[in-house]
């Protein structure tokens, strides 16, 4: 079996919005900044950093415009914000983020649970926010959750995932993120969710969005790659989690899938030792232990490839 991509890798970063939202702890605006900005120092290119929505639905996410319009833009790396509505957008285009991201899911029970709509109404909601961003210039994410199991509904129909990953771009949107929002989704699925997206959506507009409820993340985001994708959205030391998906865990570590690519032969760009530090630091400010395993090896005797030791100073 051939593991290794060709072409390059693109790993999202989305700790900032998708890795705080489920926090029960909320990160102060000045350490979330701090943050971000130590991120973007690690050699990430994309970082997804905030999310327009209610702050009385994400209150982790109340200082939006703050955290866009204070964050220090590192040259080559590309800043994004979701946005659930053309007043998100609105507020966002403020702030210039170089990227907009909606979100609907596969399940209809899952999107009125989530975003108060059915599937229909989202994307009725979508036409004058993409119109918005494209006289912007913006480029658009569409992200789809529960594409391969709902905690309401029990299995997703791939079919149906195919049909609104099209939906989605015909209306415009760019690059379609498949999110296994409970994480239950095995390398198997992954292969037959991907072989029906993929006869209605070129892979090169294709991400993948894995949490690791089950263990299975870093083993579908393989699976991903053997069927050609080349986006990963990722979280720093496995931040993440749904409010609204009972049960589900983070997401897949960013650390991890660097170590994965690395070990594959596909440089990411990415700083290990610096990313790690930034996960460290925000894992203090939340009080609570690393989740990812790469997290928790000693500094000391991190591995990128066998036979190569990194020593970093304390």
């Amino acid at each position: 079996m051939n593991t290794k991509a060709d072409g390059e890798i693109s790993i999202v970063e989305v700790a900032p919005r998708d890795g705080l939202q489920n926090e029960p702890r909320i990160v102060p605006t000045d350490v979330k900044i701090a943050w971000i900005n130590a991120l973007s120092r690690s050699g990430l290119k994309r970082i997804e950093v905030t999310s327009f929505v209610r702050s009385d639905r994400i209150p982790q996410l109340a200082d939006a415009e703050t955290v866009l319009a204070r964050i220090d833009r590192t040259p080559g790396v590309a800043y994004g914000a979701l946005v659930p509505n053309l007043q998100g957008l609105e507020r966002a285009l403020i702030h210039r983020p170089d990227a907009i991201a909606l979100f609907t899911a596969a399940s209809e029970t899952f999107n009125l649970r989530n975003i108060g709509v059915g599937i229909e109404e989202s994307f009725a909601r979508f036409v004058p926010v993409i119109r918005g961003a494209q006289e912007a210039g913006l480029p658009i994410r569409g992200y789809l959750s529960t594409v391969i199991g709902c905690p309401y509904e029990g299995v997703v129909d791939p079919g149906k995932v195919a049909e609104l990953a099209e939906r989605f771009m015909l209306i415009g949107v760019d690059e379609i993120s498949l999110g296994d929002t409970i994480g239950v989704g095995t390398p198997a699925q992954v292969h037959r969710l991907l072989d029906h997206v993929v006869q209605r959506v070129p892979v090169t507009r294709i991400a993948v969005h894995f949490h690791d409820t089950y263990g299975q993340a870093l083993a579908n985001v393989l699976a991903s790659l053997e069927r050609g994708v080349h986006i990963i959205d990722s979280s720093v030391n496995g931040l993440g989690g749904c409010p609204f998906a009972p049960g589900a865990s983070g997401n897949v570590a960013t650390e991890e899938v660097v170590y994965l690519l690395e070990g594959l032969g596909c440089p990411t760009g990415v700083n290990l030792p610096a990313l790690l530090a930034a996960g460290a630091h925000v894992d203090r400010i939340l009080g609570r232990p690393p989740v990812s395993r790469l997290a928790r090896v000693p500094r000391e005797s991190i591995w990128l490839h066998p036979g190569e030791i990194w020593n970093t100073p304390t």
